[in-house]
């Protein structure tokens, strides 16, 4: 990958534009976003949390999260966040629903305001994970295969979502 702004991970210095693995940042990030967004998640659903807390607590958080991936990723991939968070509508519920499921509860149980900390860390998350997907495939720079790929993250995308959600219903 190639790095948008200059950056310094773990000491060593990487100019703007400087090739970049990714295997540190992806990483880090998807271990660190795994234990905000998992608190997140309990702190959402646990009616004991007062909501002012869990919107400073998660905004913040996702806030930082989002200026990091300004830096590292750029705008224009950084689109692709967004159009994860449109198709993903769809799979955020599926998936919301289908964990809330194993603790005896559901999405609906919950006013939708208390949904949004939730939402915003899944659509982080799944940002997260195309991106690694490009980086691990090694198409990032070869936009014919680029597209094929997203063709087939989408399709796989929906898949899961589908059967996620045939099987709660």
């Amino acid at each position: 990958m190639k790095l948008h702004t200059d950056f310094t991970i773990n000491g060593k210095h990487y100019p703007k534009g400087s090739e970049y693995n990714g295997k540190f940042i992806y990483a880090f990030f998807l271990f660190h976003m795994a234990m905000f967004g998992g608190s997140g998640f309990l702190m959402a659903y646990n009616s004991n949390v007062e909501l002012s807390f869990l919107y400073m607590h998660g905004g913040f958080a996702i806030l930082i999260y989002t200026i990091f991936y300004f830096a590292i990723f750029g705008f224009d991939t950084v689109k692709w966040m967004f159009i994860n968070a449109g198709l993903g509508l769809f799979g955020i519920y599926a998936e919301i629903n289908w964990l809330l499921s194993l603790f005896g509860k559901q999405a609906s149980d919950f006013p939708r305001k208390v949904h949004v900390i939730p939402f915003l860390y899944y659509v982080l998350y799944t940002f997260l994970i195309r991106q690694a997907v490009l980086d691990f495939v090694g198409v990032r720079d070869d936009p014919e295969r680029t597209k094929k790929t997203n063709i087939w993250y989408v399709i796989v995308s929906l898949v899961i979502y589908s059967i996620i959600y045939i099987i709660q219903k």
